[in-house]
């Protein structure tokens, strides 16, 4: 299976659309996003220092077109795609904070236009929350798990985004954010963001009144392509709560790490990173340490020969791939398991949720990795399971 990310605010740079001009309608593509956005977006990109890209009403918005035009360079932009429930199923799809409206309209949930139109409301909104209050956000990188959240407790700051890869980004007020790099936790390096302020915390409320205003008038199509959340890893099959998660992510934090997992569990062979790429790679490469899995950042124009090979491997291999005769989905953590309410016999696509696992620190989501049969549980409520250890077992197939 082959997974596409794309970017949040961030991972942009100075004059990161530089080198993609030179691909045939890249110029005219930025001035029209850049008149749906209402932002040169063309000039940002190419002269704009790090200050102006800093400004979270156009860097949002320039990454996301930036993401959608390297992504129609692939073919992956949606167009006329039939929304069916098994429709591009050998492809998992997901964006980080901003990024999910890259993701929802490679999805086919959001029209290019619209998915544009969206991140600058947004970036305009959040831009006007955070000149409420001084905030900011700092990476925080290794330092033991409960050590990092007991240090951000400590200086009145809260996990804004838990990105797997022993990253976890702490967002709050800036005297906070001082204190924190100043007496960081130990064995942890901290590293400022460029970002004006605290997203995903309830500073960013006025935003987020302010998109739940704006999405009655959109009319979502349902996912053509396996969508994952960053509320939680999962799956959503559901138009409408793609948006509605799309909405509550502005003040909810970031679990990316669950989207890591949820693709490891799918079995995925094969990741390419939208630009401005690079971050989402590396938190990947990090978090699947020793995987057999290709990582491509696609930094650059000549980069997408490589990424188009890929997308043809993929696409050869699950045509080729012979289906086994059943299979099982395993438990990514040591914990006790909670199992779905699904009987067995239930025929299942691929990310339908199958329970969670509680471990001491966290809850992680376990879902179907391809469409099925559920043939058997193979645990009840309650049991310990470590990681590894079979959960369910189904028959591959297609499901109805």
């Amino acid at each position: 299976m082959l997974a596409v990310l794309a970017p949040g605010q961030g991972a942009q740079k100075p004059g990161m659309l530089t080198d993609w001009l030179e691909l045939p309608g890249a110029e005219p593509f930025f001035r029209w996003a850049g008149a749906i956005a209402d932002a040169d977006l063309l000039g940002l990109g190419t002269t704009g220092d790090a200050e102006a890209i800093k400004d979270t009403a156009v860097t949002q918005p320039l990454v996301v077109a930036m993401s959608l035009f390297v992504a129609r360079e692939l073919g992956g932009l949606p167009g006329p795609v039939a929304h069916t429930p098994h429709a591009g199923r050998d492809v998992v799809i997901t964006g980080h904070s901003v990024g999910e409206l890259t993701a929802a309209a490679l999805a086919g949930v959001l029209s290019v236009e619209a998915a544009i139109a969206l991140t600058a409301v947004r970036g305009r909104a959040m831009a006007a929350a955070c000149d409420r209050t001084p905030t900011g956000m700092s990476a925080v990188l290794g330092g033991d798990p409960d050590e990092v959240l007991a240090v951000l407790d400590k200086h009145g700051l809260v996990p804004a985004n838990t990105n797997g890869g022993g990253q976890v980004v702490a967002a709050g007020p800036l005297e906070g954010l001082a204190a924190l790099k100043a007496e960081p936790p130990a064995k942890a390096r901290i590293m400022p963001l460029p970002v004006a302020g605290a997203f995903h915390t309830g500073y960013m409320q006025p935003a987020r009144e302010e998109l739940e205003g704006l999405i009655s008038g959109l009319r979502p199509a349902d996912p053509s392509r396996l969508l994952l959340s960053n509320a939680d890893g999962a799956a959503v099959d559901s138009g409408a709560e793609v948006l509605a998660r799309l909405v509550s992510q502005v003040t909810s934090p970031v679990r990316f790490d669950a989207c890591l997992a949820t693709m490891r569990e799918l079995g995925v062979s094969a990741v390419i990173e939208l630009p401005p790429a690079g971050a989402l790679v590396g938190l990947a490469k990090r978090e699947w340490k020793g995987a057999d899995v290709e990582l491509l950042a696609l930094a650059r124009p000549a980069d997408l020969d490589r990424a188009r090979e890929l997308i043809d491997a993929e696409r050869g291999r699950a045509e080729a791939q012979h289906q086994p005769d059943w299979r099982v989905v395993v438990s990514p953590v040591r914990g006790t398991v909670s199992p779905a309410d699904v009987p067995e016999g239930s025929h299942l696509p691929a990310g339908t949720p199958l329970g969670r696992v509680r471990s001491r620190r966290d809850e992680v989501n376990v879902s179907a990795g391809y469409d099925g049969v559920l043939a058997e549980w193979l645990v009840h409520e309650g049991d310990l399971v470590d990681a590894g250890d079979p959960i369910a077992r189904l028959y591959p197939g297609t499901s109805s």
